[in-house]
Formats: C-alpha cells, structure tokens, sequence
C-alpha cells in the first residue's frame, strides 16, 4: 500500500487537520501507534540554547503538567543538538532513540522515543523522516498559537525583553550551498537592545548586527525604530548606504538617542562582499587557521546630530573563510582576557550555531552569570559562489 510504503504524506495531512496546539501530538501519536512505542516526546531547544523543554508526551505523562526543562551541557540531549547525530542507547524499558529536529541548520528541537526492542534500519529511516516533518510542522504553526514560544522561555521576560527577541529573526541559523551562519545573543541583566537580523533574496544575503545607546525599554524603543527603518529600506530594494541612511534618519527623527551598527551584504552568485561600519567594532575572519581583525574605516553611529554620510566598503571573503560579527558586550569588563581569538581557534571546525553560543557563553562566565550590556555575536561561514 502507498501510505503504508511512505507514510509522511498522510502524517503532513492529519497535521494539518488537527488545530496548531495539537499538530505535534499528531506526529507523536503517529510514532507511538506504528513502532508500539513505549514514550514519545518533542522536546523543543530554549532561548539560551542551554536547555530544552519537553513540550509534548506520548505514553509516560499525563498532560497538564508542568513542562520539563533540561540542561543541555553535559548531556546526551546536548551532544545530540551539538552533533546533529541521532543517539540510540539501552534504557530499562527498551531502547531510547533521541532525532535532531532541525531546519537548515535551526536546531528546533528534538524527538525522543522508546520502543521495546533495538530497531531495524526501516524504523530509523521513519524515525528521521518523522523528525524532518516536525521541523516543518514546528515552523508552519507557530503562526498559529504561542505554544511553542512558550516552550521556548524557560525563565519570565520583562517588557524590553519581549520586544528585543521578537525583533530577531524567527530562525537563529541558516544553510544554503554558499554559506552557513548563525546569530546568538546574551541579554543583559538590564536589557540593551542589541539585535541581528538576516535575510535571503535571489542573489543576496544581507546581514546586520545593531546596538543601540542605553537600557531597558528605552534602548528596545530605539532597536524597534533601528529594525523597521532597515528592514523596511531593504525590503523596497534600497542599497546597503541607503538603508543605512534611512536607519539614521529615523533614529534622528523619532528616537532621541543612537545606536552603532554594521551591515552586510554578499552576492550569492560572485561572493562580492559590502559592508557599511556604523561606528561598531570591527568584525573578525578567521582564514587558513588564522583569526584577524579587518580594519575598516568606521563611519558615525546612527542617530547623531552632525553632517554625515555612510560609506560603502568592499570586504574581502573568499570561501572557507569564517566572519564573525558582534556588539561591544563581547568586549565588555570581565571578558577583557577572554582571547577571542583562542576561541575562535579552539572553535574554527564547530558548526556557527555552537560557535556563537560558545562566544555568548564564555563572555557570560567571564562576568559571573551578570552582563551590564548585551552580548550578540554573528558567525558567516562562507562556502563560495554559486548555484544553490
């Protein structure tokens, strides 16, 4: 029978019919009822990317409890996220299979099973193909519901905080044939209102990294103006100078106060690189084993008073080559003798996502668990130019 040989097309359609909050039961139920699984789980990655929530489970615990959330570090569920590799292991009731649920790269979450008897090849093979069409039915329903934004957060976040991560982008990491990157930030104890964004057209990738003056509400106010002037310019097809332009005067016109920050844009098809410096630290590249600091002239910050314009300047990127951007809470007091660059070293054949949350990471411990200013960091890993 043909959904019998291939089952995803009627598990996507009875995901579809059930309502946004029970489309992940469905794949949960799914597994359970095909393989006579003991337990089911999805267990969804958190803000920290330290932790993952158990959102939903099928056979061991009744629902209306609590969600369970575990510490990654240290952890088969974190070696799991690390690696991007499935773990098969012995338990007490069987055996318990534990599949990345990831999105180009996004790690979402992960699914959890335990069945009666070690495996056959044909159930791993379903069991991945389920954690793939979990990826897509994640993302396709939070549209929908707040259920997986609250399995997200696992502690309470002030108002600053809210608009700060609904100003990121709705995926943390990105993979294509040209490129792989990853964007992670650490809030400050007082929230400052650093933000990343990036996107994809035809032939461009645009990236930007932001931090605006101040804390709390005012500096949320000031990355909300920063991110609707920039998105909006680039979305109605503005060059890199001009939505720089138009970040400044919207920063002038309503905001009260500035902000530095760096955009970046890369042709997908030539790898021809632009960057304009908003009076932000200088990005990093680590190339053939090597961690330098690119000097760029740095123009003013946006938002000031004074007669100005944005230069736009060519950034040198040749495949292989990693790019790390961030705000100056990397550089803050605490992490003065980090060694970025021993990092960097230490983390040069580390996917982005866990390169960026080592960054965000060290720098955290470095300041005993408290930052006094945002930590964001961006990794590009630039593979060529070229047809996807």
């Amino acid at each position: 029978m043909a959904d019998e040989e291939n089952p995803l097309p009627g598990l996507l359609q009875a995901a579809e019919e059930a309502t946004p909050v029970e489309a992940v039961d469905v794949v949960a139920h799914n597994l359970h009822r095909r393989f006579g699984a003991e337990t089911v789980s999805f267990l969804l990655v958190d803000l920290t990317g330290q932790a993952v929530v158990r959102l939903t489970t099928v056979g061991s615990v009744e629902s209306g409890q609590d969600a369970e959330r575990i510490s990654l570090p240290g952890s088969v569920y974190g070696q799991v996220v690390r690696t991007q590799q499935p773990h098969q292991g012995t338990v007490p009731r069987g055996v318990r299979l534990i599949t990345p649920v990831t999105n180009r790269g996004d790690a979402i979450g992960l699914l959890e099973l335990t069945l009666p008897r070690t495996p056959a090849e044909s159930v791993l093979r379903a069991v991945r193909e389920a954690a793939r069409a979990l990826a897509y039915i994640v993302i396709t329903n939070q549209r929908f519901t707040d259920l997986y934004t609250w399995g997200r957060r696992t502690t309470p976040l002030s108002l600053a905080a809210e608009i700060q991560h609904q100003l990121l982008p709705v995926s943390l990491a990105c993979e294509a044939a040209q490129f792989t990157l990853s964007g992670a930030l650490e809030p400050a104890a007082t929230i400052s209102g650093d933000t990343f964004d990036f996107t994809l057209d035809r032939e461009t990738l645009h990236l930007s990294v932001t931090d605006p003056m101040g804390h709390d509400l005012h500096a949320a106010l000031l990355a909300t103006l920063l991110m609707g002037a920039l998105r909006g310019a680039r979305r109605a097809g503005a060059d890199i100078d001009e939505q720089a332009r138009r970040a400044d005067h919207a920063l002038l016109e309503y905001g009260g106060g500035h902000a530095t920050g760096q955009l970046l844009r890369v042709n997908l098809r030539s790898g021809r690189t632009q960057l304009v410096n908003a009076g932000h630290p200088w990005p990093l590249r680590v190339r053939a084993g090597r961690v330098e600091e690119i000097s760029l002239a740095v123009d003013q910050p946006f938002g000031l008073p004074f007669p100005h314009t944005y230069q736009v300047q060519s950034l040198d990127l040749r495949p292989g080559d990693r790019l790390v951007m961030f705000t100056d809470g990397l550089l803050e007091r605490g992490a003065e003798d980090l060694g970025l660059d021993t990092i960097l070293m230490d983390a040069q054949h580390l996917h982005p996502r866990e390169t960026a949350l080592s960054l965000t990471e060290r720098v955290l411990e470095a300041n005993n668990g408290r930052l006094e200013d945002d930590a964001t960091v961006m990794v590009l890993d630039w593979h060529g130019a070229g047809g996807g």
